[in-house]
């Protein structure tokens, strides 16, 4: 497999594809009050460092690091059904957090959901635990929030 991890525009063809991929399946798992993923404009607004993950030149997922107060988050992970089950989550963990560390931040948060079981175990492989809403999430039934200090 050739994995290659690169920056790229938030409103680029590529990062555009895997946000919208991510957002038919988000929203076959997810009623609409509970997904919070950003727009590719709210990327934008929000200063996020967008990465994109290619095997032999096609895009198999992506995500982002939004630089916040005390932490950074993690963004709009994604990889494709077809890609699953290589470890290409974790490569894009490992960059995000390389991301955040050159922003000078030691500590990632993100929010995913329940309905993602395969999504929190490759965060807990990674070494991120699980923590209450921060920022402006509040406590529902298909939140989970998870840390790492980095």
């Amino acid at each position: 497999m050739n994995l290659v991890i690169k920056r790229d525009d938030q409103l680029g063809p590529d990062a555009l594809k895997m946000i919208d991929e991510s957002e038919v399946e988000q929203a076959a798992l997810y009623r609409p009050e509970h997904r919070t993923a950003f727009s590719p404009e709210q990327l934008i607004d929000g200063k996020v460092r967008f990465l994109v993950a290619y095997i032999d030149d096609q895009a198999v997922g992506c995500g982002g690091v939004a630089p916040l107060s005390g932490f950074a988050e993690l963004k709009r992970i994604f990889v494709t059904r077809s890609a699953r089950g290589q470890g290409i989550a974790g490569k894009i963990f490992t960059a995000l957090e390389a991301e955040a560390k050159s922003l000078g931040f030691n500590l990632v948060r993100l929010e995913t959901g329940t309905a993602s079981p395969e999504a929190i175990r490759a965060y807990e492989k990674s070494g991120y635990d699980r923590i209450g809403p921060f920022g402006g999430y509040v406590e529902n039934s298909s939140s989970v929030f998870m840390e790492k200090n980095i």
